[in-house]
């Protein structure tokens, strides 16, 4: 029989990192792979393979990332509650290995079952693995910081990898070989997770005890930039007809999921029905506590808003910006070296988190040395300063680009490199600012508040997508060159005028966080 060791022999290990994070680490880097590959491919397929209508396209990419971000609050749920992170873990992977197979065997036919197979794989996976590194840790650790910089360098190495190779393969050569190898590193993160596991002790059992509480450390939900953990207390119940409810019911509920994927309406109702239902509840609960409590509260809920809109923008990578990437940008970067587009839009994100992650934190830390570090709204409207940064470098595309509407892959990718600042500056504070301003018997609503913020970024992307598709669906590549860089200009309007909004309030916001940092 293997050793299993114990949790505080896991936390008491020698050096800089517990050997249990390398077997995490490539688990995690391929089911990125598989995970930013089909992400990558979504729209482009829908358009090409699909012969959907731009308009359709973005709405139901949108509406399958809504999706996949909300189950993924939803699966770290249960697996907190009955499954434990281990048996959520292998049950996601199994649902995305079914999914994408699905997909590589049929992708014009099974598209929508094979889609909505892969968004509860990813709602059970993602979310547990990452708690499972922060378990690998004291809570006073050092060195949890170091561990979980290694660990996102795998996730974006992942993206980076599966973000370009997916794509070129299914337009170069087989659209059934892309989804295929989404399915087979896929599986291979699976079997480093299961010939691994072992060695994780006690980590990701399931729960014991009816009302046993446990600290749940979530990494955050914004998976390429590394992110500051936080702990949430839950009730924990371990009985086993659970768990097999919990299968049953994933299982039952992906019907739904393609009606919803498929007609995007539903989507449209679940969205407007969710969100402030959700927003009348938190209203009530803060009716429960003093002025103080309610203060930080209102402050997180202005940190949901601009959220929402962040990503509603910064999320038209794997929807509009994925057509334009496709229809007009030549592939030449630096004049010299040949690359797929939209491999390069899939990808260049990633490759500038691994070369610029580690330079801001240095650049944070040397502020908060010299006491003139920005605080965390002043970084949220920096994040958002970067984005108009952005935006208006992909609308200045049009005056570099041919009679054809073909314009510089160069400039697309310095606004990927700004647009990575942003992110840079936002995304780090997540999940960790939400609990640090709830009270504590409302962390875990506030942070399944902020995986819905996440969602409806995602859902708003589809939307302002489509409202840039919608001018003109049969135009030539310049035309549509013109319609789709006018629409990237007022996202850049609109996210510089977010940004000086929320430099401008920083210090009210400030007063409403009051003791928080």
């Amino acid at each position: 029989m293997a050793f299993q060791p114990s949790l505080q022999e896991i936390q008491n290990f020698k050096g800089k990192y517990p050997k249990q994070l390398w077997s995490l680490f490539f688990s995690e880097m391929w089911e990125r792979f598989c995970f930013y590959g089909m992400r990558g491919m979504l729209t482009y397929f829908m358009v090409t393979q699909l012969l959907m209508s731009d308009v359709d396209a973005n709405l139901q990419y949108g509406a399958t990332q809504a999706f996949v971000y909300a189950f993924t609050f939803i699966g770290g749920l249960f697996a907190d509650k009955i499954l434990g992170f281990r048996k959520s873990l292998f049950w996601g992977g199994i649902l995305m290995i079914i999914g994408s197979s699905i997909l590589a065997f049929d992708p014009h036919q099974f598209f929508f079952l094979g889609i909505s197979f892969t968004i509860i794989g990813t709602g059970f996976f993602k979310p547990n693995i990452s708690t499972m590194v922060g378990k690998l840790y004291k809570a006073d650790d050092p060195r949890r910081d170091a561990g979980f910089s290694v660990f996102y360098a795998g996730i974006n190495i992942g993206a980076l990898l599966g973000g370009y190779a997916c794509i070129a393969i299914g337009k170069e050569y087989s659209w059934h070989l892309a989804f295929g190898l989404a399915a087979i590193v896929m599986t291979i993160s699976l079997i480093t997770f299961v010939f691994t596991q072992k060695s994780l002790g006690p980590i990701g059992l399931p729960p014991s005890g009816e009302e046993e509480m446990n600290d749940i450390v979530v990494a955050g939900i914004e998976d390429k930039v590394q992110t500051e953990p936080v702990t949430v207390k839950v009730k924990a119940n371990n009985k086993k007809w659970y768990d097999y409810a919990v299968y049953a019911g994933s299982l039952a509920v992906i019907p739904v999921i393609m009606i919803m994927v498929a007609k995007t309406q539903y989507t449209d109702w679940f969205m407007y029905i969710i969100g402030p239902a959700t927003l009348v509840y938190i209203i009530y609960e803060m009716s429960k506590y003093g002025w103080a409590e309610r203060k930080k509260l209102i402050a997180a809920l202005i940190f949901i808003l601009f959220s929402i809109i962040f990503w509603g923008i910064y999320e038209q990578s794997g929807g509009s910006l994925a057509l334009f990437a496709a229809r007009n940008l030549d592939s030449q970067l630096l004049g010299s070296i040949t690359l797929d587009p939209n491999g390069v839009n899939n990808s260049a994100n990633s490759l500038f988190v691994i070369i610029f992650a580690f330079l801001f934190s240095i650049i944070w830390i040397g502020l908060a040395k010299k006491k003139i570090e920005p605080n965390t709204v002043i970084k949220f409207g920096l994040g958002f300063i970067f984005l108009a940064g952005a935006f208006f470098i992909f609308y200045s595309t049009r005056f570099f680009s041919n009679g054809a509407g073909i314009a510089s892959l160069d400039v697309f990718i310095i606004a990927y490199l700004v647009m990575t600042f942003g992110e840079l500056c936002l995304s780090p504070i997540g999940l960790s600012i939400m609990t640090k301003l709830s009270p504590v018997k409302l962390q875990g609503v506030m942070m399944g508040m902020w995986f819905l913020a996440s969602a409806y970024g995602q859902y708003v992307a589809g939307i302002l997508g489509a409202g840039m598709a919608q001018a003109g669906e049969h135009d030539t590549p310049l035309q549509k060159l013109m319609s789709y860089t006018e629409g990237y200009k007022q996202l850049a309007i609109y996210s510089l005028i977010a940004g000086v909004i929320l430099i401008a309030i920083s210090p009210v916001v400030k007063k409403l966080m009051q003791e928080v940092k």
